[in-house]
């Protein structure tokens, strides 16, 4: 994706549809409506996938939790969303299936009765995925969950049940729904702000003005419809096209802690390792803790915010988090294991302000304001942006008086093509002379794509070096993200095309003066505009690891 190319077509071009905001929903959005052949530009203020979209438990999941409400309370809305997310999740897993995997979950049990608690409700978990259904749970031996989770402590387990759900690299899979679009033809651009919306006559909005953010550049883009997908930010861009829309959205913060794969003991080479699902915490909620790229993650977090914070992992979150996956393992997990973590906003849609949270139906809404014409869609989660998608470009057809079928349910997203659970294989035989944890990061990571990485070394050899000692990214990444995938600053590179700043702090401090020194030669950054950019984000990391642990950095 050239910006360059993509910023030229924004300004001259008009368009069915102008999707603000790309995140899950705004780049599922553009995926779709690209892929059915309209005009489509899609832009993002920030980097894609920088908000709440990179920032999830990497579960592709229907939702123990809402089934489990959804009994309770005898809610139709909960039990809905489950079928909803339960059949979104294999499509997922068919799309980008280099990018998304089944996962096995372990639920720890303390006594008979509430292991038939959670078998009976894992089986109606199961019966509502029907023939999407990945695996059937079991209730299994406590010898049987030790073999899959060594880290249990033995003296308080009775058993465990064992189901499936799926498992996603979120940043990427964002990344590969803006590729995606582009390539059925949408213009796209990071790091573009709305300044303003523009209307006709009628009050109808046909154009926005938009800020290049990295060069001042302020210029139109024209369109028939304007899309809304600014997730916790939903109510600013309604406000600003309306003054008499009322508030929608809320938010709140889920936080996360990320330990070294070595922090927690592993199932053995002969076993199907298992994530851990911890079914009672003190606020409520579920928590799990997952093996995720080597490492371990631990989330979430479930706290009142406001839409417009900036959030971070904080020492008492930390601490909770540890505190709650501590109860169930035999060799208590320290704080000063914690190498990396991360937290962001949920945006959740409110019909009851004074309803707590926890408590909201993680479910969608696609609303047309009819003095505008806006289109926005609100609410939702991950594992059903797809559906979200599918309904938004369905009422923007509506708007344009066009009847085009969606067709991203077999859409294969960019790296999927060719792909299978042999391809790791296959590209290590070709290439043994690389390291195999680095190609099978790379298989995993860019999917059939990875040899043009590959590729990158026959230019320079010695982009085949590691950007940080304990981790398989490379060089030639850096070079690769800033000449296909649009990065165009040490965050877009290292914290979402790479991910290395959301798992491993120090070692992205490693890795930072050699992305710096990398991405400068791609950009054309002068000497000074270098070393601003890379003293920036090394006060961004070490801001990171103060606010999380509580410590001046100097002393880390």
């Amino acid at each position: 994706m050239n910006r360059a190319a993509h910023l030229q077509r924004l300004k001259t071009e008009t368009f069915d549809i102008c999707i603000i905001g790309a995140g899950a929903s705004g780049a599922g959005c553009a995926a779709d409506a690209a892929s059915r052949g309209l005009r489509v530009a899609v832009i993002e203020s920030d980097d894609f996938g920088a908000g709440t979209s990179g920032t999830s438990t990497k579960l592709v999941h229907g939702g123990v939790r809402y089934l489990e409400q959804a009994v309770k309370t005898f809610d139709p809305k909960q039990l809905s969303l489950v079928r909803k997310a339960l059949h979104e999740r294999r499509t997922l897993l068919h799309i980008a299936p280099h990018l998304c995997h089944p996962l096995a979950l372990l639920t720890p049990v303390g006594n008979l009765i509430e292991g038939a608690y959670y078998a009976i409700g894992l089986k109606i978990y199961d019966w509502l995925a029907g023939s999407r259904r990945m695996a059937p749970s079991q209730w299994l031996s406590k010898a049987e969950a030790l073999r899959h989770f060594p880290a249990f402590d033995g003296t308080k387990l009775h058993s465990a049940v064992l189901y499936y759900d799926g498992q996603f690299d979120d940043i990427r899979l964002n990344l590969g729904l803006v590729q995606t679009a582009a390539k059925h033809g949408a213009a796209v651009a990071n790091h573009v702000r709305v300044s303003s919306l523009l209307a006709d006559e009628k009050g109808q909005i046909n154009a926005v003005e938009a800020l290049d953010t990295l060069t001042g550049d302020l210029f139109t883009i024209r369109a028939k419809v304007i899309v809304n997908a600014t997730g916790t930010h939903a109510d600013r861009l309604r406000q600003k096209a309306n003054s008499q829309q009322g508030v929608r959205m809320r938010a709140s913060k889920g936080a996360h802690v990320v330990l070294p794969g070595s922090a927690l003991p592993q199932a053995s080479a002969q076993t199907e390792p298992a994530a851990l699902l911890v079914p009672k915490t003190k606020d409520g909620r579920v928590l799990f803790a997952i093996p995720w790229r080597g490492q371990w993650l631990i989330g979430t977090t479930d706290t009142e915010a406001d839409p417009s914070d900036t959030p971070a992992l904080l020492p008492d979150e930390a601490a909770y988090l540890l505190a709650e996956v501590n109860q169930f393992v035999s060799q208590p997990i320290p704080i000063e294991a914690v190498a990396g973590g991360f937290a962001g906003l949920r945006p959740l849609l409110q019909s009851d302000p004074n309803a707590s949270s926890k408590a909201v139906v993680r479910d969608h809404e696609v609303e047309i304001d009819p003095k505008s014409g806006l289109v926005s869609i609100m609410g939702g989660k991950w594992t059903t942006y797809r559906l979200m998608a599918q309904e938004t470009i369905d009422a923007c057809c509506a708007k344009l008086g066009q009847n085009r079928p969606c067709v991203t349910e077999d859409l294969l997203l960019q790296g999927a093509e060719g792909y299978d659970t042999r391809y790791a294989h296959r590209l290590a035989e070709r290439h043994s002379d690389s390291s195999p944890d680095i190609l099978a990061h790379l298989a995993n990571t860019y999917g059939t794509e990875a040899p043009s990485i590959l590729t990158l070394l026959t230019e320079k050899p010695a982009w085949g070096a590691r950007l940080a000692r304990k981790h398989p990214f490379i060089q030639a990444e850096v070079i690769y993200a800033a000449r296909t995938e649009m990065a165009l600053t040490l965050p877009d590179v290292l914290m979402r095309r790479i991910r290395l700043g959301l798992i491993d702090w120090q070692a992205t401090l490693e890795a930072l003066p050699v992305s710096a020194q990398l991405l400068a030669s791609e950009l054309g950054w002068s000497v000074a505009d270098s070393a601003q950019h890379e003293a920036n984000f090394r006060a961004h990391i070490e801001g990171l690891i103060g606010k999380a642990t509580g410590v001046a950095v100097e002393q880390v």
